[in-house]
């Protein structure tokens, strides 16, 4: 058999990350060589089992300027958005659970109230966020309001100087762990936003047990019980149901990038087997089929790359709208699942054992098709952009 040539990455082959600067490539590195020492190691082990030690990685990424860290001021990094999407990519070339952790402190819990609230708040919270000293999360989401979150049930009303909240949310990331919660709630007025301290009395979170997907990652349902909270808790910038719809679009930036980090691990890990396995005397990635599935992946993977990198030009350069957000996640989410459940086929039984990542981020994307968006919204919303015609209802 003829000696194999060097093997090019899909992204060297495309040389598509020739356009990073300097500046780029080292924060991605400092990303990538933190993970590969502190958290690589352990996070097979953290999915099987369940947990992550949340607050203890916060305060790590936080020392390394990830958390918040496209926001200006207040203790944060004030990176541009090529940086950050590179950091989620990072972050979930490990697991999707950690990209959620610094997505939801960062994009949501964060952006809420470096967007929306007052200067005490920014100043009360914001600098503990980004040193991961306090843990944030967003309560958005409930039990059967989550794609059409107009309909929420959890109400505010207005008492005095005061407001009493009562609802629930769910499928909440961090709610356990966090020490600050953004709560959203519909008022007399509309929709409101509130920035609580997880000690207010009425306020209680429940873990979400069970899971099969995203385990290294703390879920939550949150309940309000006549919860008191002063007019000084609300986010006053927040007037409608665009604002937290505005940190979504945020957290979706990241997860654009994040999984393209998933889909490159896949790849690159049924790559390296497909080298040393052996079947019919030779390894399997001389066989027409398999060598089929690397050029499949190859292109999907670059596709990806170059979508996210151009969502993150617009990013910067202030223009980018929701429908193109909304197609960077339509689209990335949806290549990353194709390439992982084709790696894991390349590793056949294999592909199933905690000791390959493929089938953990495969089952962690089943959940990334589905939250911050599901799939088949950001179709309907990439229709609406196509047509001019919505078919929500």
């Amino acid at each position: 058999m003829t000696p194999p040539k060097n093997p090019l990455h899909p992204f060297d082959l495309m040389k598509v990350e020739a356009r990073l600067t300097e500046e780029q490539r080292a924060m991605q590195s400092v990303v990538r060589d933190y993970l590969n020492k502190n958290v690589n190691p352990h996070i097979g082990q953290w999915f099987e089992d369940g947990q992550i030690p949340a607050r203890e990685l916060a305060k790590e990424l936080g020392a390394i300027g990830l958390l918040g860290m496209h926001l200006e001021g207040y203790g944060c990094a004030g990176t541009d958005a090529m940086s950050y999407g590179l950091a989620c990519m990072e972050l979930e070339a490990t697991d999707s659970g950690l990209r959620s952790l610094v997505s939801v402190q960062g994009s949501l819990a964060m952006f809420a109230i470096h967007k929306y609230g007052s200067e005490e708040l920014k100043q009360q919270w914001l600098p503990k966020m980004a040193r991961g000293e306090a843990i944030g999360c967003f309560g958005l989401t409930e039990a059967d309001f989550g794609s059409n979150p107009s309909g929420m049930k959890t109400f505010a009303k207005k008492d005095g100087g005061d407001w009493i909240i009562n609802g629930s949310k769910m499928w909440i990331t961090n709610g356990n762990i966090a020490d600050v919660a953004i709560i959203w709630a519909n008022t007399d007025e509309g929709i409101r936003g509130f920035c609580v301290p997880t000690t207010t009395k009425g306020f209680a979170a429940n873990l979400v047990k069970h899971k099969l997907s995203l385990r290294a990652s703390i879920t939550s349902e949150l309940v309000l019980t006549d919860m008191r909270v002063p007019d000084s808790m609300r986010l006053p910038e927040a007037t409608s149901l665009r604002a937290p719809l505005m940190c979504l679009a945020e957290a979706r930036f990241g997860i654009i990038f994040g999984v393209v980090g998933a889909a490159r691990d896949c790849f690159e890990v049924s790559l390296r087997y497909a080298q040393t396995r052996e079947q019919f005397d030779g390894p399997i990635s001389r066989h027409q089929l398999t060598q089929s599935k690397f050029a499949t992946m190859a292109t999907q993977l670059t596709n990806s790359m170059l979508l996210a990198y151009h969502l993150a030009d617009l990013k910067d350069a202030h223009q980018i709208q929701p429908a193109q957000i909304s197609m960077g996640k339509f689209n990335n989410v949806n290549a990353a699942l194709e390439i992982a459940r084709s790696a894991r086929s390349i590793l056949g039984g294999a592909g199933i054992t905690t000791e390959y990542s493929i089938f953990r981020h495969m089952s962690n994307l089943e959940t990334v098709l589905t939250y911050e968006g599901t799939h088949e919204i950001h179709s309907l919303v990439l229709g609406e952009a196509l047509t001019g015609i919505s078919a929500f209802r």
